[in-house]
């Protein structure tokens, strides 16, 4: 039996399935089973995206654009970057992975255009499995929807959650400490309502982890325990884009950024919240003795601590470092001395002051 068809006979077990105390284990054994399956199906082979897909990260931040065949993907990113790639009236147009940089106020932002996605991607058809392999290492996915087909969204959140994405989300806040001997002990620091100790037990066999201590720090599914568990999965901002409003005569759906190719009000106003949805400060730099270079801002993601830019201006500035001198929002006074961990704000001047 292949996978596709192993996973189709589990699918169909858990449908059959009534969910009370006396099931608890054995839908979580499972899920625990088809979440392995799935990572067999959707990994792809080898180390390179290959075919056009394996493009280096550049600039200061990655945000790849997802949506089925046609839906203007090549429109946008024409409209957002300097890039030059081909459109067309008929699906596929685009068959690798083709890269753009869109410039916002200090900004190169990294936008690349993936081919279309098709429904039943996360089982196995098209090319999915390299597309979605280049979207798990970006800053940002947008995924886009034509406003004429809103159903499209329920395709591709389906399709992303099923290769192991997470839109939106934060890791799950569960420590599970491996032992030799001594079983399973199970605690929370909160109130559980989402999952029981059968659940997580039958997982943690059918991971054969038999020996461990597992604290959960908040109130989770067996599914989000399952993340933890695979270790694999990508955690990404998401932002949701109506094309071709123009076409639409229903009243547009809340909760998306609306666009027109030929409405470059619109594109101004994805670009603004493409920007802010990335969350990006800009940081100077200051030698000793000069004045700070205001002209050119070291763009970083907000949080980003004074350690995090020594790793950006130079591999071993981290190692050698002694302390900084930091002048803006983030301190008490200008030119206050503070350590590698402190975090850093919007137009912050820093110093590195090496041992």
């Amino acid at each position: 039996m292949g996978i596709q068809e192993k996973i189709k006979e589990i699918e169909e077990e858990m449908a059959r399935t009534q969910v009370n105390k006396a099931t608890e284990f054995h839908l979580g054994v499972l899920k625990a089973k088809l979440a392995k399956l799935r990572r067999e199906l959707t990994t792809p082979s080898g180390t390179s995206g290959g075919g056009g897909f394996d493009v280096r990260k550049s600039g200061d931040a990655t945000v790849v654009l997802i949506g089925l065949p046609s839906v203007g993907k090549s429109t946008l990113l024409n409209k957002l970057t300097d890039a030059k790639s081909e459109t067309a009236s008929y699906a596929f147009t685009t068959l690798k992975c083709i890269p753009g940089v869109m410039r916002y106020k200090d900004a190169k932002i990294q936008i690349l255009d993936l081919p279309g996605i098709i429904e039943g991607a996360k089982d196995g058809k098209g090319r999915g499995r390299e597309i979605i392999a280049v979207a798990r290492n970006a800053d940002l996915i947008l995924m886009m929807v034509e406003a004429t087909n809103i159903k499209q969204m329920k395709i591709l959140e389906s399709e992303l959650y099923g290769f192991g994405i997470r839109l939106d989300k934060s890791p799950p806040r569960v420590s599970i400490a491996k032992n030799a001997k001594g079983g399973l002990e199970i605690n929370s620091t909160v109130r559980l309502t989402k999952i029981t100790r059968n659940e997580i037990k039958a997982a943690m066999g059918e991971y054969r982890i038999f020996n461990a201590n597992i604290v959960l720090h908040e109130n989770i599914t067996i599914d989000e325990f399952i993340d933890v568990l695979e270790g694999n999965r990508a955690y990404v901002k998401g932002l949701a884009v109506l094309t071709k409003c123009d076409l639409s005569k229903k009243e547009l759906p809340k909760g998306f950024v609306n666009i027109s190719s030929g409405d470059k009000k619109s594109i101004d106003r994805l670009k603004k919240k493409i920007y802010t949805t990335l969350d990006l400060i800009n940081v100077y730099t200051k030698r000793k003795g000069e004045k700070a270079d205001l002209e050119e801002a070291l763009v970083v993601r907000n949080g980003i601590t004074v350690g995090g830019v020594c790793e950006k201006l130079h591999r071993d500035l981290r190692k050698n470092f002694r302390f900084a001198l930091v002048w803006g929002k983030s301190v008490k006074h200008p030119a206050q001395r503070v350590g590698i961990n402190h975090k850093l704000a919007d137009g912050d001047i820093v110093q590195i002051v090496k041992r």
